[in-house]
């Protein structure tokens, strides 16, 4: 059944949205997927809070074309066959589920076309790899956070390691243990 002028207006309103709020945008091409595995891999996404919608390509384009960010205009050119577009808060989301499910259906798609992060970039055989290897945000913040602790732990383990061990020595000569 087509789609009626109206409900295209609204398909474009919701892509447009969608590409103006997200600075992390996957597109896939998943041909050959069968219904289920179509459905199974949309359940992933949804549990990783990664939004993934099947989209016309004319309507997409419209909803780029309105968008002022020049950076997104790239992603035209990529939007051809079947194309599945994943918008994230987490650059490495789409591409850990991507991964996982390749690896689950030993399958070869959905392939990754390309992914735009934050005005960066990334397509190739080795890009979904890389970007399913980033660290998540929370993860970054850990790592720096630890960082920055590390060396007052340091000092504090520098400062007592010579009282530790003075009132080890006290103690075996108070022992009678004649190595001390």
């Amino acid at each position: 059944m087509p789609l009626t002028r109206a409900k295209k207006a609204e398909i474009i309103d919701d892509l447009t949205e969608q590409f103006e709020s997200s600075s992390i945008i996957y597109l896939t091409n998943f041909s050959g997927l069968t219904v289920a595995e179509t459905n199974e891999l949309r359940a992933r996404f949804r549990e990783a809070d990664v939004e993934y919608t099947v989209c016309k390509n004319t309507l997409a384009q419209l909803a780029i074309d309105r968008i002022d960010n020049t950076d997104i205009e790239v992603l035209s050119e990529h939007f051809s066959g079947p194309t599945a577009v994943a918008f994230s808060n987490d650059p490495a989301k789409p591409a850990r589920v991507i991964q996982d499910f390749l690896e689950d259906n030993e399958s070869e798609r959905p392939e990754l076309k390309i992914a735009y992060i934050e005005g960066d970039l990334y397509d190739g055989p080795d890009a979904l790899d890389a970007l399913a290897d980033l660290k998540s945000r929370e993860e970054l913040i850990g790592d720096i956070i630890g960082l920055m602790l590390a060396p007052a732990q340091n000092i504090t383990g520098a400062l007592n390691a010579p009282a530790s061990t003075l009132a080890g020595a006290i103690q075996s000569i108070a022992d009678g243990d004649d190595d001390a």
